[in-house]
Parts: C-alpha cells; sequence; structure tokens
C-alpha cells in the first residue's frame, strides 16, 4: 500500500464538526455490536464539548473537509499516576481503515498528552477487536488484561 498519509490533514474538531463525529460515534457503536448503546442526545454531546469549558476534545482527519477519524478524548487524574488523558473513541471510518488515518490520529493524540503534560494515556480496547489491540502494540502500549471495567448505567444510578 501507497503512503496516503499526506492527503489527510490532522486538526481540532470545532463546534460544526461535531454533528459529524457524533455520527462516527455511532458507526463506532454498529461496529462493536452495540447500536443501542449510544443514548447521549447530538444537543448534549455538542454542549458538553463546547463552551468555556469543554468536557472532552476531539482530534480529527479530514480530507477535502469530509471528516473520516477522530480521536475524542478527555484529561483526567489518577491517584496512582496523577495528570492522565484518556482515549473515550478512536474511530475511523470502515472504507478508509488501513489508510494510515488512525496512525496520525494515535500520533496526534501522543502529541497532544505530551502538551497536557500527563503523566499517562489510557483507554480501554474490547477483547475480541484483535486488529486493534495489535495496531496499539505497535505504539508499546500495555495490553492489561487484569482489570474489568465496571459502570452504573444511569437508569440504575439514579435509583440508588
Amino acid at each position: 500500500m501507497s503512503d496516503n498519509t499526506h492527503l489527510f490533514h490532522i486538526r481540532f474538531a470545532t463546534k460544526q464538526d461535531l454533528p459529524a463525529v457524533y455520527q462516527l460515534i455511532k458507526e463506532l457503536a454498529l461496529f462493536e455490536n452495540e447500536p443501542q448503546e449510544p443514548t447521549n442526545s447530538l444537543k448534549d454531546f455538542v454542549a458538553d464539548g463546547t463552551g468555556d469549558e469543554p468536557r472532552y476534545r476531539v482530534i480529527i482527519a479530514e480530507k477535502e473537509k469530509e471528516i473520516l477519524g477522530i480521536a475524542l478524548y478527555y484529561l483526567g487524574y489518577s491517584t496512582w499516576k496523577g495528570n492522565m488523558m484518556y482515549l473515550d473513541d478512536l474511530v475511523v471510518k470502515e472504507d478508509y481503515r488501513r489508510s494510515g488515518i488512525g496512525q496520525l490520529l494515535f500520533k496526534a493524540l501522543i502529541a497532544a498528552a505530551k502538551e497536557h503534560g500527563v503523566n499517562q494515556l489510557r483507554w480501554h480496547v474490547l477483547n475480541w477487536n484483535k486488529s486493534a489491540i495489535e495496531f496499539y502494540k505497535k505504539f508499546e502500549a500495555s495490553i492489561d488484561n487484569e482489570w474489568i471495567t465496571c459502570k452504573i448505567e444511569k437508569e440504575k444510578l439514579y435509583l440508588l
């Protein structure tokens, strides 16, 4: 495969980009066989990603003004590691996978992590997503098989 990475532009998303970002997140849910899981409204998604203190940031890859991939992250804190960055979603449109976009986005994410001065970049990957696991290993990521993700969903949270 030839190197097409020069054809893609990497930048931070603006408010106008967020509806297209939202659609990519829905595409990811389909890929992960969980189309019903995204329950956040577009309105809330846009509100949470804009304003004086956005809850998240998005790095996008585009070609001719079409968004082809995203890396959505937010800053957090680890009692063990201190300042950290959490990658919530790394998504590339299906037709553009294996084109170098994921690598460009992940390198931009690493640059953002360095800019923020974090001590750790953290994310989750599904255990069946072997291609993603191999992708992350190329960046010398440690894959932890010991920790289990736990969560309480909104409908149960407000019953407690």
